[in-house]
């Protein structure tokens, strides 16, 4: 089960721009990369539990994924356009004592609205889980991989964001970075969300 084919998938879908990656170079650039760490734990091991439930119950979530889906896509889409607003609005930390990285239990629980995240843990449990046998020692597995493949390729991006901060420590420079930020975030979140209205045969 555990085969490079499924590493591969892991890292793939990991390392590519989304919602999360995103999110990591924003808080990168303006927390630093120590202070992001939480942020990063919360994604790897949300998106391990969510497999793990997700490929241990795979006949029932299948069978309700058709009502499921395009709500929890719509509410992830909506968040994710909030948190566009968060990071264009966001200045200095050192000039706001408010300001935070997102925690590990918001990360953590991000991933179930999290469009891309569902597509990686549908597919790997319908692709790579067994459908008989040691079902919960399968998931488990499953979901141990997904959390160590995973853990280093988002920590690319936040560690490249953290790298960036000393290039942007200008005002104009991080506002410009953060703008940009935003933007892709929220085109992220529109793209997703008319994929997700198509799939639901709205369009």
């Amino acid at each position: 089960m555990l085969e490079l084919p499924l590493l591969t998938y892991f890292a793939v879908m990991s390392i590519t721009p989304g919602p999360n990656n995103l999110m990591l170079a924003a808080s990168g650039v303006n927390f630093g990369f120590r202070r992001t760490v939480p942020h990063m734990l919360g994604i790897s091991l949300g998106v391990a539990l969510q497999l793990f439930i997700t490929a241990a119950l795979l006949a029932y979530v299948l069978n309700g994924l058709g009502s499921l889906r395009l709500p929890l896509g719509v509410a992830g889409c909506l968040y994710l356009l909030w948190l566009s607003w968060c990071i264009l609005r966001a200045g200095r930390p050192e000039a706001d004592s408010e300001a935070r990285p997102l925690g590990f239990l918001g990360a953590a629980l991000f991933q179930w609205l999290n469009p891309k995240a569902w597509v990686m843990v549908i597919n790997t449990s319908i692709l790579f889980a067994p459908q008989a046998g040691q079902v919960l020692w399968a998931a488990a597995l499953l979901s141990l991989a997904c959390a160590l493949v995973n853990l280093p390729c988002i920590g690319v991006w936040a560690w490249t964001g953290d790298r960036l901060r000393r290039w942007l420590d200008g005002e104009r420079a991080r506002r410009l970075f953060n703008t940009v930020m935003a933007v892709l975030m929220a085109g992220t979140a529109l793209w997703l969300l008319g994929d997700e209205i198509r799939h639901a045969g709205l369009l």
